[in-house]
């Protein structure tokens, strides 16, 4: 027989999604896998009822129906301040997974090297290795989770294709300063280097921290690759609508790529979902607040409890410190965590380049009753999980 492929030679399956599945074997409190227990707001799914009825089950145009991007431009403009053209400088993907994806084989040659920050939502590296590029991970420094700029030039100086640049952060909640972005575009133009940031958590944020796009900083649009989706902020993770915003030689590219991994993203869903994307303030207002609301609950939960943990900035991630617990693998500690005592939870090795083996991580993107019953399991943790000599 002939050999596979070798460059997924180091390849897993995915660890988030196979904790979803340990904590469904255990019947555990699954706050692995970053999807809301709540239903997306009324009115985009009263408008997906309509639409199931309406003339929109065949292909739309590849790169996103026209009223899709439209609205994506205008959001996009009211949130950014700068004016896109929704013909040429966005291509709609499925998930912000493809459209990550379509930028990285859009930028990349195979032997090109790739800046990718530790910890990392899990696909960057795949992403990076499957484009056949060479990652070059820079540390982020916990417990805030900052880089030291002279690492990241030694970095630069390597001369990679590109940087992947996530903000807020997955897995550690880091909202990026102006201040470091600002260093990470000086960077980017002198070493004359891509960045293709994944902004899914954009409207996930907590005061006083804002988050600021780099691509409208002074000389970033021509070299910046936007990804994001509308999963996290509608609560459509299902949906996979994805998109990719950039300047229009590069959407160029994007459009080829994309055409020939996916087609297009779901014609019936961008309809439906055009609703939300017309939202007004109040909506992106009241997410804040809600989410303020479910991060306060689980920190004030957490600290009761005494287990040692990060405060997030943004997104809906917090890491748990759990060394006291004397676990060799924290991959082992998650899987007896969801065993007896009935919460699912993602080993943080799984995001760091570095030997890390004393974080855990947990989402908070659940409903108050879910969160609750979450607390109330953990707080048997040192009695159900005995610390090993």
């Amino acid at each position: 027989m002939p050999t596979l492929s070798t460059r997924t030679a180091g390849f897993t399956d995915s660890v988030i999604r196979r904790m979803t599945r340990i904590s469904n074997q255990f019947g555990a409190v699954n706050l692995s896998q970053g999807f809301p227990d709540f239903d997306p707001p009324k009115a985009i799914l009263d408008r997906l009822a309509a639409v199931t009825r309406e003339d929109f089950h065949q292909y739309s145009i590849t790169w996103g129906a026209q009223n899709f991007r439209e609205a994506l431009a205008a959001k996009y403009e009211h949130f950014a301040g700068r004016a896109i053209d929704p013909n040429g400088e966005i291509v709609v993907t499925c998930g912000s997974t493809e459209a990550m994806m379509a930028a990285m084989m859009s930028v990349t040659n195979p032997g090109d090297k790739v800046i990718v920050f530790s910890p990392f939502y899990e696909n960057y590296g795949a992403d990076t290795i499957l484009s056949g590029a060479e990652p070059i991970y820079v540390p982020l420094i916990p417990p805030a989770f900052n880089f030291d700029a002279d690492v990241l030039e030694a970095a630069f100086k390597q001369h990679p294709k590109a940087l992947i640049l996530c903000n807020p952060s997955n897995p550690c909640g880091k909202v990026f300063t102006r201040q470091e972005l600002e260093i990470i575009a000086d960077l980017a133009k002198k070493y004359d280097t891509f960045v293709i940031t994944d902004e899914v958590y954009e409207h996930i944020l907590y005061k006083p921290h804002v988050h600021t796009y780099l691509a409208t900083l002074p000389g970033m649009w021509e070299r910046t690759i936007q990804c994001s989706s509308l999963s996290k902020t509608y609560s459509i993770t299902g949906w996979r609508l994805g998109y990719v915003i950039a300047a229009p030689e590069i959407i160029d590219t994007v459009k080829k790529v994309h055409d020939f991994l996916t087609v297009g993203a779901a014609a019936t869903l961008q309809e439906a979902a055009v609703t939300g994307l017309r939202f007004g303030d109040d909506y992106y207002a009241d997410l804040q607040q809600e989410y303020t609301e479910k991060r306060d609950l689980f920190l004030r939960g957490l600290d009761e409890i005494g287990i040692a943990h990060t405060v997030p900035e943004g997104a809906y991630y917090i890491l748990l410190d759990v060394s006291e617990y004397g676990y060799a693998s924290d991959l082992e500690f998650c899987e007896v965590l969801a065993e007896k005592v009935g919460v699912g939870a993602v080993p943080g090795s799984s995001f760091f380049k570095e030997p890390e083996n004393r974080f855990i991580r947990l989402h908070f993107a659940k409903k108050q009753a879910t969160l609750e019953e979450a607390l109330t399991r953990l707080s048997a943790i040192r009695t159900k999980m005995p610390v090993r000599k």
